[in-house]
């Protein structure tokens, strides 16, 4: 299906590298025999994830290519949503790579291939005339996708908006100010507006202060302690500070800078938090490359360590956790995800569930276009593969080394 959107010479090119598509009955061992190293593994699963989406985008086609499932007979309703949802999430994890990444090269040229589709598909999807024109104010859902485009674009600034042009530039700021009629919910969702407004900053325009205002000192008010924000008043168990809050706090409060002081006080500590729960969530990971299955939103699959590798990326882990270990750990759970039957479908796709195919895993709210936030985990491949992160040597992770005996410094809480 997606054949037709690839050029035969550029075919011949991605079939020459370790980066070539994989079919889905492809196993992660199969991929990492032919990837010489962690790295091609990793653009070689990114690849695998974001070609379906770039390609029918970039070409005005995601409407038509993509199918769209949701388990609680709501499909109709979430094909209002999923389409924004797939593309902001997916530049979310990939926009570093776009900015900073190799530029010679295999893998510098996809790369320049990648931001190439990802400028037309920004153009696709706030173009007025474009069929895939998406929805940004209608609903409740847009604010959140609105939000997740919009952390990708601060991630990328010269490749996602620098290099835009004029038109698709003012479309781009007049779809996400629209999004400003969305009443946000009093949780993480604050943070999707503050997020929309730090890109305002950077493109320009005036952002809304209040907005800014409100979700950092609700959050502040929302601390529970250890490195762990409640997701609203109440604390949940489940992975929100890493999908959304801690990453997001993070970009809001140094996107801001640019134009204001306003919040500069609260930085030390959000950051000191997010190196905590950095260090819980590597932690986290089994000997075996699983981890718990807790809470809400499950199915967004390895992107439950957003921060994780957000932190890895800005070269901030924290003491004691080498970022070597953090590749080995991070790429075990993508090899238990990836190689599990059922999370593609034939067609390419992303399918429901947290290991394999479960449609029953997702809530009401998720559908195909939802997954993608699984993208999140490939923040660091925007580190140069000289950067310790790639050229460390493999380093068993914290868990991985106490269950196979070795001695280990004690955990402790911070007081933060």
């Amino acid at each position: 299906m997606l054949g037709s959107v690839v050029n035969s010479s550029r075919r011949a090119f991605l079939q020459s590298t370790a980066f070539v598509a994989t079919s889905p009955v492809q196993s992660s061992a199969q991929v990492q025999e032919r990837a010489s190293s962690p790295r091609d593994y990793w653009l070689t699963v990114m690849k695998r994830i974001s070609e379906p989406v770039l390609t029918s985008l970039s070409e005005r086609k995601l409407k038509v290519n993509m199918p769209v499932e949701a388990s609680h007979g709501n499909v109709e309703d979430r094909k209002k949503y999923t389409y924004l949802e797939a593309f902001g999430r997916l530049l979310t994890g990939i926009a570093p790579w776009l900015e900073s990444g190799a530029t010679t090269g295999p893998e510098g040229e996809l790369r320049a291939r990648y931001a190439e589709l990802a400028r037309k598909s920004i153009t696709a999807a706030v173009d007025p005339a474009s069929p895939d024109r998406m929805n940004f104010d209608s609903g409740s859902q847009p604010v959140v996708d609105a939000a997740f485009l919009a952390l990708g674009i601060l991630r990328a600034p010269k490749e996602l908006w620098e290099k835009l042009d004029r038109t698709a530039k003012g479309q781009l700021v007049r779809a996400l100010q629209t999004s400003r009629v969305i009443k946000p919910g009093f949780n993480n969702w604050l943070l999707f507006s503050a997020t929309i407004e730090a890109f305002l900053g950077l493109a320009g325009e005036r952002p809304d202060a209040m907005r800014i205002d409100y979700a950092v000192r609700e959050h502040e008010g929302w601390y529970k302690g250890d490195g762990v924000y409640g997701d609203g008043p109440q604390f949940h168990w489940d992975y929100y500070n890493s999908f959304v809050i801690q990453p997001m706090l993070l970009q809001v409060l140094e996107s801001a800078r640019a134009w204001s002081s306003a919040w500069e006080t609260f930085h030390p500590a959000v950051l000191a938090r997010a190196k905590r729960y950095a260090a819980i969530q590597e932690r986290l990971i089994s000997p075996e490359g699983t981890f718990p299955a807790i809470g809400r939103s499950l199915a967004y699959r390895f992107g439950a360590f957003h921060l994780l590798a957000a932190m890895a990326l800005r070269k901030q882990l924290p003491d004691n956790v080498a970022p070597e270990q953090v590749r080995s750990a991070l790429t075990a759970v993508m090899k238990r995800t990836v190689d599990t039957p059922g999370t593609f479908g034939h067609d390419g796709w992303l399918q429901i569930g947290f290991c394999g195919h479960q449609p029953s895993i997702g809530e009401a709210y998720i559908s195909t276009g939802s997954l993608y936030l699984c993208s999140a985990v490939f923040l660091p491949l925007g580190l140069p593969a000289s950067d310790p992160f790639w050229s460390g040597p493999e380093k068993r992770w914290t868990a991985k080394q106490i269950w196979a005996g070795a001695d280990s410094q004690a955990d402790h809480a911070i007081q933060i």
